[in-house]
């Protein structure tokens, strides 16, 4: 069942084959925060008017002037430029959101405090989804730089890395949490729906792998999807939590990360519990309990 849901959502993710072990790795992070494939908001040159004949005149003192005044190495491509400045707008407008929203108002302001025209907020086609995707991208790059520190996770053993992680980054949602219901409303739309599901799908892979996972077959979709939803369910929990600083949070997700371990500690002693049977009484029994745990 983990299976075949698993392939319906995440076809799109490269699970590639370790070859010394077989081990599927986790997916691949595209360490880019924007990019025109998902976003698709560049603007492509209008084309030549019909029956115009260019100047040849202009077109090589035009020319001659460019390559005199900046050499083609250093040219930057224009697509690539504005690129760049969609993403200073959506970074600026994160400050916005806090007190705006998840909104194009929040976009707007964002863009005049980097001095952009605030017409670059109409080149988004999912305005607010975009505002809401580069956060999940940006605040998965800052859990990446943190884990690849090294530092917090040294003397943690697995289930304290998972929730030490956790708690980071859902920690990076409290400046927003009076505006985060409007993002995962944003989020539970149709059309945003795969994107949201694919930032969340690798934000738990990257955790699991920090914490030294090295599952393969259905054991990889099955650690992926209880972390996934403890991760929503503590997510929920933050949203009406009134104590001082999350900390009914942080122990309603240490409880629930206890919870998952003990319930994979009770599943690896029947199993062991199985192979002890099966030595006394034959291999299919063994089989027959080993088949069920491993549904």
């Amino acid at each position: 069942m983990y299976r075949t849901a698993a392939n319906r959502l995440l076809h799109s993710a490269s699970l590639i084959k370790n070859s010394g072990g077989g081990r599927l790795l986790r997916f691949p992070v595209h360490r880019t925060v924007i990019s025109s494939s998902r976003f698709s908001t560049t603007v492509d040159p209008p084309p030549p008017f019909p029956n115009q004949t260019p100047n040849p005149s202009d077109s090589s003192t035009s020319s001659s002037s460019t390559a005199g005044d900046v050499p083609r190495h250093e040219r930057k491509n224009p697509r690539a430029e504005y690129e760049e400045e969609q993403a200073r707008v959506l970074q600026a407008s994160l400050r916005h959101a806090i007190r705006l929203g998840w909104s194009e108002e929040a976009m707007i302001a964002g863009a005049k405090e980097v001095g952009v025209s605030p017409s670059i907020v109409g080149s988004f086609p999912r305005k607010e989804a975009a505002l809401v995707e580069f956060f999940m991208d940006d605040c998965l790059q800052k859990l990446i730089d943190r884990i690849e520190s090294g530092e917090e996770l040294q003397h943690l053993i697995p289930s304290q890395r998972i929730s030490k992680l956790l708690r980071i980054r859902l920690e990076m949602q409290a400046p927003y949490i009076s505006k985060w219901p409007q993002a995962l409303s944003i989020q539970a739309h149709p059309l945003n729906v795969p994107t949201s599901f694919k930032q969340r799908a690798m934000l738990v892979d990257e955790i699991w792998h920090a914490a030294g996972d090295e599952a393969s077959d259905i054991d990889w979709y099955v650690k992926r999807t209880v972390l996934g939803g403890i991760y929503s369910t503590t997510e929920i929990y933050m949203l009406t939590d009134s104590s001082p600083e999350f900390r009914d949070t942080w122990l309603f997700l240490d409880d629930r990360v206890k919870d998952a371990f003990d319930f994979k500690k009770t599943i690896q002693e029947a199993k062991y519990l199985a192979e002890a049977v099966g030595a006394g009484m034959g291999s299919s029994l063994q089989g027959f309990v080993g088949r069920v745990l491993n549904r």
